[in-house]
C-alpha cells in the first residue's frame, strides 16, 4: 500500500454532507434506470391457472413462510422510513423499496391461492395470526441498518435463486424433476431481479459510507455480524416448520450465509477478513482521536482502499452520466468530493461508468 500523503480532512459534518449528496444521486439514478425495467405485475403477469397445485409439502411451505415474512412490509418501510426521514435520498428509496417489497407479499399470496388452494378464510385467519406482532429495527442507527440490510438483501435473493432451481427441475435430491414448475420458477426469477437490485443499492450506500467514514462504518459492520439474524423469523408463528423446509430443501442455510453471503458482500465491501476487522476495531477503541487520522490509518490497513475508492469513482460515474443525460447536472450536479481513504492511494482512480447488470435486471 501507498505511503498516505496529506490531505486535508473532512469533518464529521462534511463526511454525512458528502454521503446523503451520493444516496440522493444513487436513488435518481436507480429509479431511473433500474426500477423501470422491472415494472411488472403481480395478476396479470403470470398464467397464475398453469401454477401446480401438487408441490411437495415442502414448497408449500417454503411459499407460506416467505408470504408470512412479506406481511410484515409495512413495519420494514414505516419504520425505516421514520428513522431515515432527515435524509432525502434514503428516506424516498426506503418508500421505493417498500412498494417493491409489497408486490412480493401480493404475489405470494397469489401462490397461496392459486397453488395451495388455500381457502380465503384461512389466508384471512393467518393474516390475523402474523400481524398480531409487529417487527422491530434491528438497529436504531442509519449505518447499522444500512450494513444489516446489505447481508440481509443478499441472503434472501439466494433464497429465492434457490427456489428458482428447484421449480427449473435441478434441485437435490434423487428426481429434482418432479418440481419443475415453469410458472414458480418465473416468479422466483421475477423476485430475486428485485432483491438483487435492492442489495446492489444498499452495497453502494455501504461502499460510500465506507469510504467517508470508515472507522465508524467498520464498526457498523462487525457489530451486525455478531447479531445478524433474518427479519422476522422470531415473530412468525410457525417459523420452525418453515425452518424446517428451508433446511430440507437447501435453499438456505449456515453455509450459504458463510460462503455465498458473508464472504461475497464482505468482498464486495473490500472488507474480506473480518478477522482484520474485529483486530482493527479493538485498536481503534483502543486509541482514540477526535480527528480520525488514526482512525483512517487503520481502516486502510483493513480495506482494500484502492478496489474501495475504484467502486466509489464508478458509482460516482454512473450518477454523473445519468444527470448529464437528464439536465440534473446543470441545476443539481452530485460533486465528487475525495474522502480520507484518498491519503491511501498512490494516484486517484477514474474510471470509465460501469453499469453492474444485475442492478438493472
Amino acid at each position: 500500500m501507498a505511503n498516505p500523503t496529506p490531505v486535508a480532512l473532512l469533518s464529521r459534518e462534511e463526511r454525512a454532507l458528502n454521503i446523503e449528496r451520493a444516496v440522493l444521486g444513487l436513488y435518481r439514478w436507480y429509479v431511473d434506470k433500474s426500477q423501470a425495467k422491472r415494472n411488472w405485475r403481480v395478476d396479470a403477469g403470470f398464467d397464475w391457472l398453469s401454477l401446480r397445485t401438487d408441490h411437495a409439502p415442502d414448497v408449500m411451505k417454503l411459499i407460506e413462510g416467505y408470504y408470512a415474512v412479506e406481511q410484515y412490509v409495512p413495519d420494514y418501510t414505516g419504520k425505516g422510513v421514520n428513522m431515515l426521514r432527515r435524509s432525502y435520498g434514503r428516506s424516498q428509496f426506503q418508500l421505493r423499496w417498500g412498494s417493491e417489497e409489497a408486490k412480493h407479499a401480493d404475489l405470494w399470496r397469489n401462490a397461496l391461492l392459486f397453488g395451495g388452494r388455500w381457502p380465503i378464510e384461512r389466508l384471512e385467519q393467518y393474516d390475523s395470526d402474523l400481524r398480531a406482532a409487529s417487527w422491530e429495527l434491528p438497529w436504531e442507527d442509519p449505518f447499522h441498518i444500512i450494513f444489516y440490510t446489505v447481508f440481509q438483501e443478499l441472503a434472501t435473493k439466494l433464497n429465492y435463486a434457490n427456489l428458482a432451481r428447484i421449480a427449473a427441475g435441478k434441485g437435490n435430491g434423487d428426481d429434482p424433476g418432479q418440481h419443475r414448475d415453469p410458472v414458480l420458477l418465473s416468479m422466483c426469477q421475477t423476485i430475486a431481479a428485485d432483491e438483487a437490485a435492492h442489495y446492489h443499492f444498499h452495497l453502494e450506500v455501504g461502499r460510500i459510507i465506507l469510504y467517508y467514514s470508515p472507522a465508524e462504518a467498520l464498526e457498523a459492520i462487525e457489530d451486525v455480524l455478531r447479531e445478524f439474524a433474518m427479519p422476522a423469523q422470531l415473530i412468525i408463528p410457525n417459523w420452525p416448520e418453515i425452518q424446517d423446509a428451508i433446511l430440507r430443501t437447501g435453499v438456505y442455510g449456515p453455509r450459504i450465509f458463510f460462503q455465498d453471503v458473508l464472504q461475497v458482500a464482505l468482498s464486495q465491501l473490500s472488507a474480506e477478513n473480518r478477522k482484520l476487522i474485529r483486530d482493527g476495531i479493538r485498536r481503534m477503541r483502543a486509541v482514540p482521536d477526535e480527528n480520525g487520522t488514526m482512525h483512517d490509518t487503520i481502516a486502510a490497513e483493513i480495506l482494500d482502499v484502492p478496489h474501495l475508492v475504484t467502486d466509489v469513482r464508478q458509482a460516482f460515474a454512473r450518477i454523473h452520466e445519468h444527470e448529464a443525460a437528464t439536465g440534473l447536472n446543470i441545476v443539481n450536479p452530485t460533486i465528487f468530493e475525495p474522502g480520507p481513504l484518498h491519503a491511501f492511494v498512490a494516484r486517484d482512480p477514474i474510471p470509465a461508468p460501469a453499469e453492474a447488470p444485475v442492478i438493472v435486471a
